[in-house]
């Protein structure tokens, strides 16, 4: 049995704290809003994830050093955009070697950074590892069956991580490829912002294909030019987070791309979706990491115009369309 920290009381973050506990561990779960704790202490389930019951004997609490002395891992499960904030709150209790692995995407606008960059910025003492992969926690928080992918640059720490969290209803594969799969796992929600939007649209399944196919063509053109693996994004964390995320009710990016689509602003449409829509932080990122690295993303560079120009959705898929015309695949001799 191994005691776990869950940095985070989320619908992820309370789902990963289920299946942990089903596992044998002991769970102590953290949140930094007093409202969230009281209710997890009451009702012993989350708003989001209706009857899911979280274990009676569950540490519920605000007080952060409770949650992190003393355990074997901290399970980082905060919204991407707190993930710096929350990490600075913890450098100075996590102790040398003290293993923490996000489990959030995203990459931070402001700095283009990865949050395992941010967490280890913020607290160069902890022994960092990710974890992603086609995952709703409506889906893990029931008992369905799903698999992820861990990256850490020890092998041992993946494969100690990986005997925490593998199940017979979670199966855990492990990769020393970090920045590919996070990568995968941030853009793929702009991509499904974009799915949504055709959707919100009314467009239909040839459309949603294409988006999903050119999607991860983008992906992996600014993965490996940044260094992560080509195989990565044919993946767990590329290929297979992208098809859910693009594809089911349960997604944020898309349901908010819906609203887009039948004409909300971003603004609203993050105020409708009532949690975080990760896509939004990451879209913007992303373009500034194409011009970085020179690389192109036409479905992601309408997707910021959609969200930050006030481009027409209808124009954006237009323009889409009737790029210049290209080759799939090189091959011919001329």
């Amino acid at each position: 049995m191994a005691k776990i920290g869950m940095i985070g009381a989320g619908s992820w973050g309370s789902a990963l704290a289920v299946l942990l506990h089903n596992n044998g561990h002991e769970v102590c779960i953290w949140s930094a809003l007093e409202t969230e704790i009281a209710y997890l202490k009451e009702h012993h389930e989350h708003k989001a994830l209706a009857g899911v019951k979280l274990a009676e004997d569950m540490v519920f609490t605000t007080n952060l050093q409770a949650a992190v002395e003393g355990k074997d891992l901290l399970v980082l499960a905060v919204a991407s955009p707190y993930t710096r904030s929350t990490a600075h709150r913890m450098k100075d209790i996590v102790t040398e070697g003290q293993r923490v692995v996000n489990v959030a995407k995203g990459i931070e606008d402001t700095t283009l950074m990865t949050l395992s960059e941010i967490i280890e910025e913020e607290i160069p003492q902890a022994e960092v590892a990710v974890m992603s992969g086609p995952s709703h926690a409506e889906e893990v928080g029931r008992g369905l069956p799903t698999t992820i992918v861990i990256g850490a640059k020890k092998k041992a720490t993946a494969e100690w991580i990986q005997n925490i969290f593998m199940s017979e209803v979670f199966r855990v594969y492990i990769s020393p490829d970090i920045l590919g799969i996070e990568l995968g796992g941030s853009l793929k929600n702009v991509v499904a912002l974009a799915a949504g939007i055709a959707d919100g649209l009314g467009y239909g399944d040839n459309t949603k294909a294409a988006l999903i196919t050119r999607g991860i063509t983008e992906i992996a053109r600014l993965g490996t030019a940044m260094g992560g693996k080509f195989e990565t994004f044919c993946g767990l964390t590329g290929i297979g987070d992208l098809i859910v995320t693009c594809a089911s009710v349960h997604s944020r990016n898309r349901r908010a791309g819906v609203l887009i689509g039948q004409g909300y602003t971003m603004e609203d449409a993050m105020k409708e979706v009532k949690m975080v829509v990760e896509g939004v932080y990451s879209a913007k990122a992303a373009m500034a990491l194409a011009r970085k690295y020179q690389v192109q993303l036409p479905i992601i560079e309408q997707v910021n115009e959609v969200l930050f120009e006030g481009k027409a959705a209808d124009q954006a898929v237009k323009d889409l369309m009737l790029r210049d015309k290209k080759m799939e695949i090189m091959g011919w001799d001329e």
